[in-house]
């Protein structure tokens, strides 16, 4: 029953709302500590063992989901279900957007089919608990596995688990429920809202009714869940009435529990829509009344930890209300807490404020189709603008998907738009989120707002600001840094004033090369270093005489993983929707000729191209690599005198004839003091080496007055050295993820064999993290179809430049 507002109360009303418009404090964003948000946008949400889960991320800035470009590094892991993390990428933020993929295979570390979890935090954001670290699950089946010996295994034991369950069911509830009241508790006399919650074992929803009685039998009110077992009731409790409740759920199951505990004073605060209006009511009984007559009580509301409005209300009748400003706040879950004068916390009520963000967007997706035939090419618009015409920059991340391989839940799973404006401020897992932002559904704001009377009730994330540590524990990364430090090579005693030399070399960003200078410590410190993939990295110290001294010591290369709390939930493989999931895709393969034994680990093969890689150091006059027709030999120094015509080797000492010096040498672009420093280096190691003399080694300056050779060894051959040398490393380290590109084109023959890749069986028709609108708020995206008639399901998410989450939808058919 909605609460009515006397003239009384109008009047009253009107003073409240300039108080606490007077009193309205908004903070900035500077006064509190930047915590990143972050939400990982996946290409679907079931996969197939072999195929590839395709993310765009975005990292925001908490408090208004700006686009923030704080940390450069974010950790995305996948958790296998036995709680393993078995993979996680560094994935590289830029102006806080980053992408990548895992490859579901066996080689990752997939090894059955389950529901396994997707996880990203940054390392900043851990200093923060574990309440910003973005959690996703996916599932993973296996079209190919056998169930016909598993299917008798698996009636047994549901028998034996049917028999289990029924021995327990006199000690044990056959579903859960819970009683929240509106504003935190009930109060003698005092006419409350209380809201309810009926879930199973797994949390999933249970459809129920009831009726709450008096000791006696006597009824006095019915109830009945209205959305995913929740839903509310009004009633006058007494601290002498010792209500309960009778609940039965759809299947026939009832439990009788007690009302919630009555208390003898207290102050209530509920919302409810009067008119279109959002309106706050507080309320007390008489004793308590009597006690805080007069008295002022304060009311502030705050969105994900920051104050919006505050203001006090002379406490001098019963019951007062006032209209919340919902211009003044925005849009969001609104945590509203009513404090007495002694600014104790008396209630509590979360409310979401619809500000209709969108309403003034004017974001279309459109296929120039309904319906294709298969392979015929995709045209896709997209259009970014503001109402009035304007072009509206945004990023967004596109998927096309055929929607028979995907699980029907999805058409209400998580989105950029629940999770930002919804789930990530409630603690725990929200039941189908996607439902309370579908603009369609007339009834999402009164269901979001049973929501919050529930799951929101007690564990609310802004419960206090966060605040960052003076101290933190961990550092914001805005690079992969390299640190370290130096000693004597005999004892504890620091080396200051030390050159530090840092090479990396890897084939993508080619060869790096890095200088710095021991502090007092003897410690160094490269900062905001970036390398991707597979990357060879060799360290070297000299003094200031240019010796070799002292022993180098390396800090960690990489933070460890947060620890998994992850709890399995295994697969219900027996279910019609997953079996038609699985015949689909199993179809598909068949009808393409992919067989189970094609669908096998990637294999990498590795050929020689000569002549192909090209130079770090521009057109050396002489290359010459290492192929199977090189003899064997069995020192560096012999492979040399081999390969380089004109060069003498001895004692160690490699120089050119035409030369008295010895000839500079640079082993995998860092330079070598002494060719004697090589001599660690296996022949079958090698992958080429290049030679400048006379006017091309002017590049080197008085390095190559005699003349350079530059050696370069097979990515992580060095780790193989015999010797240890005190004052150099060099070991293989990992970078960046290397993201790889979805593949749009034909299935050539030359192609490595990919779930993905296979125009004919893909189950993602396309994706593509970054669709970014051009100036004029517009632009086109093609790709082909596959062979396979079906539906897809095409969905953009993303943000506009001022924080809004988008997410559209558009399906089309492939028919002959």
């Amino acid at each position: 029953m909605l609460t009515r507002i006397s003239t009384d109360f109008k009047w009253f009303l009107t003073g409240i709302f300039v108080l606490l418009i007077g009193g309205l404090q908004a903070q900035e964003s500077g006064t509190v500590a930047n915590i990143e948000k972050v939400y990982v946008h996946t290409d679907r949400s079931c996969y197939t063992v072999g195929e590839s889960l395709w993310y765009k991320a975005y990292s925001v800035l908490a408090y208004n989901h700006l686009l923030f470009d704080q940390s450069k590094i974010l950790y995305v892991e996948l958790i296998s279900p036995d709680s393993k993390i078995i993979a996680r990428n560094k994935t590289k933020l830029d102006q806080g957007l980053g992408h990548g993929d895992f490859k579901l295979s066996d080689s990752l570390g997939v090894k059955q089919p389950g529901v396994y979890q997707l996880r990203a935090y940054t390392n900043w954001d851990r200093n923060f608990g574990d309440d910003f670290v973005f959690e996703k699950e996916i599932e993973i089946i296996d079209v190919f596995k056998d169930n016909s010996n598993e299917s008798e295994a698996k009636r047994k034991s549901n028998s034996r688990k049917k028999e289990k369950e029924e021995a327990a069911t006199e000690v044990k509830q056959p579903f859960q429920f819970q009683f929240f009241p509106e504003g935190g508790n009930l109060v003698d006399g005092v006419v409350s809202t209380v809201a309810f919650k009926a879930s199973d074992e797994n949390g999933n929803p249970v459809k129920v009714k009831g009726r709450i009685v008096e000791p006696n039998g006597n009824l006095v009110t019915l109830f009945a869940s209205l959305h995913d077992g929740m839903g509310k009731f009004q009633i006058q409790p007494n601290l002498s009435s010792n209500l309960r409740a009778e609940i039965t759920s759809e299947r026939g199951k009832t439990i009788d529990i007690p009302l919630p505990k009555v208390s003898e004073t207290g102050v209530l605060m509920g919302i409810s829509k009067v008119q279109g209006r959002d309106i706050v009511t507080v309320k007390t009984n008489d004793k308590t009344f009597k006690g805080q007559k007069g008295d002022p009580v304060a009311i502030v509301a705050r969105v994900r930890g920051i104050s919006y409005f505050q203001g006090e209300i002379p406490f001098n009748a019963k019951k007062v209300a006032f209209e919340i400003p919902k211009n003044q706040i925005p849009e969001g879950i609104c945590q509203i807490t009513l404090y007495d004068k002694n600014a104790v916390p008396q209630s509590e009520r979360l409310w979401y404020n619809d500000k209709g963000s969108e309403d003034d967007l004017d974001i279309r997706l459109k296929t120039n189709k309904a319906s294709y035939k298969p392979e015929e090419k995709v045209e896709i618009s997209v259009v970014s603008k503001s109402k009035s015409g304007q072009p509206l920059p945004a990023s967004f991340s596109m998927a096309s998907i055929d929607v028979s391989s995907v699980s029907e839940n999805s058409k209400y799973a998580s989105n950029i738009c629940s999770y930002f404006l919804m789930e990530s401020d409630i603690k725990g897992q929200v039941y189908n989120p996607g439902f309370y932002f579908d603009k369609s559904n007339s009834k999402r704001l009164v269901c979001l707002d049973l929501l919050l009377l529930t799951q929101g009730w007690r564990d609310f994330l802004w419960k206090t600001l966060p605040q960052a540590p003076k101290l933190p524990k961990y550092n914001i990364e805005t690079g992969l840094p390299v640190s370290g430090r130096v000693k004597q090579l005999f004892g504890n005693k620091p080396k200051p004033d030390n050159n530090i030399t840092l090479a990396l070399l890897n084939d993508k960003e080619g060869m790096q090369l890095f200088t710095e200078v021991t502090d007092s410590l003897g410690r160094f410190r490269f900062k905001d270093i970036s390398y991707t993939g597979k990357t060879t990295m060799l360290v070297n110290t000299k003094n200031d005489k240019g010796k070799g001294k002292g022993e180098l010591l390396l800090d960690s290369l990489s933070s460890k993983p947060m620890p998994t709390n992850f709890k399995y939930k295994p697969v219900i493989a027996d279910t019609l929707k997953l079996e038609s999931i699985k015949k689909h895709v199993y179809n598909k393969f068949i009808a393409y000729g992919v067989s189970p034994e094609n669908v096998l680990d990637e294999v990498e093969i590795i050929a020689k191209k000569k002549d192909e890689t090209p130079s770090y150091y521009g057109n050396p006059e002489y290359k010459y690599y290492v192929d199977e027709d090189t003899p064997p030999y069995s020192s560096i120094y012999q492979l040399i005198q081999f390969l380089v015509p004109g060069v003498l080797v001895t004692n160690d000492t490699i120089r050119f004839m035409r030369f008295n010096g010895p000839a500079h040498i640079i082993l995998d672009g860092f330079p070598v003091f002494s060719s004697a420093d090589i001599s660690y280096i296996m022949p079958e190691n090698v992958d080429r080496v290049e030679v400048f003399k006379g006017p091309s080694a002017a590049i080197f300056g008085p390095d190559g007055g005699n003349g350079v050779i530059l050696i370069y060894t097979k990515i992580g051959s060095v780790n193989n050295k015999p010797k240890k040398e005190f004052h150099s490393i060099s070991k293989t380290v990992e970078g960046y993820y290397d993201a790889r590109v979805f593949y749009t084109g034909s299935y050539g023959e030359d192609a490595e064999f990919d779930l993905n890749n296979n125009d004919a069986i893909r189950n993602t028709l396309y994706w593509n993290p970054y669709v970014h609108p051009d100036t004029n708020g517009i632009t086109t995206l093609e790709y082909s179809n596959s062979k396979v008639e079906t539906k897809v399901k095409v969905t953009l998410e993303g943000l506009t430049l001022s924080g809004i989450p988008v997410i559209r939808t558009t399906e089309y058919s492939i028919e002959k």
